[in-house]
């Protein structure tokens, strides 16, 4: 059977094969594409080539020659595990303190105790995060419900506060970093006059207030913006708080603890739980014969010296004198600090970003604006942005500010009502006694008894009842 050849078949050359044609056109297609878009490619690379220097001559790069990157102030943020180990090390720090102050009686374990604490919450953990700053996220925990305050925050809050409740103030006695810090360099204690010493113990309590209303609010963290102690534990910060701490550093070589008793929050609310300890430290380990040798042994102002009871008809008529006080003043102290706290908390909306942001706005719309118009004014003009929308938070934040500012007034007012009606009817005691609320355990006072060195085994000289010395 003869084969039939096509002309398409007789026109390839002997080699070529169907497949092998295609291929070939193929390649001869892309080149011709190819040589069609070069052009193109070339004009688009000079395009390019000729934009990144044009942006070179319009926009040259900044010099940082000069510029010098500043340290980091804030500690870096810590895993969930070294909140937990803080907690532990504060639990094991409040029962070591309890036990040496209370039952060793041992002011070298109080010393050794608090070197400790501060190195470990002071210059390791760099005095964050603190049972003192906690108050702050606590408040805002409750006012806030957006907020989650982490549970080894709330164990730093509350675990002092317990602590206190039974054992009286073991926080303070060696646990707390700012407290050691002042009472390691104490080296001439001078008596605060008694008058000036009450007045002072009122600002913890306002710092407090402060404190709670702007931390609740939103608006600013104050105990941790003002804390004069952080500065030195991270060896940076604004040089007003350096320059701040330093002094009161100074000033605690001869005023035990300033800080402590006249400024801080915190140790306004142990000083309260500790009035009701069960057991909490005694000048003497036996019976008290009024020595008088450690009437001056306290730096601190926590010691209260005897005060005999009143008997029969005039400590009836001292009963019915303070309630009649406490009936006067609480209820005055309430409405007067509760319209007095209104007003400073409707002051305070000015701090928050968005009530300062529609104060400007009410400012510059009113022709009332002094000066070049801050930056985030000059951002919400740019961007356009809503201003019933700023008025509206505004009137929102105005009311939320108001209604705390006026219940924060009227705790510090009952608490002010509390302190006069004090004062007024001090305790009666037989014997020279610590001031629950205002000691500090630290155990300053013990070495000034003659039987607690006679429990020690130290040769001492017994005095007898009413400071006379008489032979051991």
């Amino acid at each position: 059977m003869s084969r039939v050849i096509t002309a398409a078949q007789a026109s390839r050359m002997p080699w070529e094969t169907p497949s092998s044609t295609t291929g070939w056109k193929t390649v001869f297609l892309s080149a011709s594409l190819f040589a069609r878009l070069l052009p193109v490619l070339v004009l688009l690379l000079l395009f390019m080539g000729a934009d990144s220097v044009f942006g070179v001559e319009r926009f040259p790069p900044p010099d940082f020659s000069g510029h010098a990157v500043p340290q980091l102030v804030v500690p870096n943020p810590q895993p969930r595990s070294t909140g937990w180990l803080d907690v532990a090390v504060l639990a094991i720090g409040l029962a070591v303190a309890s036990w040496l102050s209370l039952r060793q009686r041992s002011r070298r374990g109080v010393v050794i105790l608090s070197l400790a604490s501060l190195a470990y919450f002071g210059f390791w953990r760099r005095g964050c995060v603190c049972a003192i700053g906690s108050i702050q996220n606590v408040a805002l925990g409750i006012a806030d419900p957006t907020y989650a305050v982490p549970l080894a925050v709330i164990a730093l809050f509350t675990l002092p506060l317990v602590v206190a409740l039974v054992w009286g103030r073991g926080f303070c006695a060696g646990v707390c970093p700012h407290g050691a810090l002042q009472d390691l360099v104490l080296v001439k204690p001078l008596k605060v006059p008694g008058w000036l010493d009450e007045c002072l113990r009122v600002l913890p309590w306002i710092h407090l207030a402060l404190a709670v209303l702007l931390a609740a609010t939103g608006t600013l963290f104050l105990i941790c913006k003002f804390d004069p102690f952080v500065g030195i534990f991270r060896m940076a910060g604004p040089r007003v708080m350096l320059v701040s701490g330093v002094a009161l550093l100074v000033l605690s070589m001869f005023v035990g603890r300033p800080y402590c008793r006249y400024l801080c929050p915190y140790g306004a609310l142990l000083g309260v739980a500790a009035r009701f300890a069960k057991w909490r430290p005694t000048v003497t380990p036996g019976t008290c014969t009024q020595c008088r040798l450690c009437e001056c042994s306290c730096p601190f102002g926590a010691l209260n010296p005897p005060m005999p009871a009143k008997q029969g008809r005039e400590r009836i008529a001292s009963g019915r004198q303070r309630i009649v006080l406490l009936a006067l003043m609480l209820p005055l102290a309430a409405l007067l600090f509760g319209w007095l706290g209104g007003k400073v908390g409707l002051a305070s909306l000015a701090l928050h970003p968005e009530g300062k942001l529609a104060t400007l706005v009410q400012a510059q719309e009113q022709g009332t604006l002094i000066g070049t118009p801050p930056d985030e004014l000059t951002a919400f003009r740019q961007h356009a942005a809503d201003r019933l929308t700023v008025f509206s938070r505004a009137t929102a934040l105005e009311a939320r500010f108001l209604y705390l500012g006026r219940w924060i007034g009227v705790a510090f007012g009952l608490v002010l009502a509390l302190k006069l009606a004090r004062i007024f009817f001090p305790a009666s005691s037989p014997d020279y006694e610590t001031d629950s609320g205002r000691c500090v355990s630290c155990t300053r006072c013990f070495s000034a008894c003659p039987y607690e060195l006679l429990r020690r085994g130290l040769p001492v000289s017994l005095p007898s009842e009413g400071g006379n010395r008489g032979s051991s």
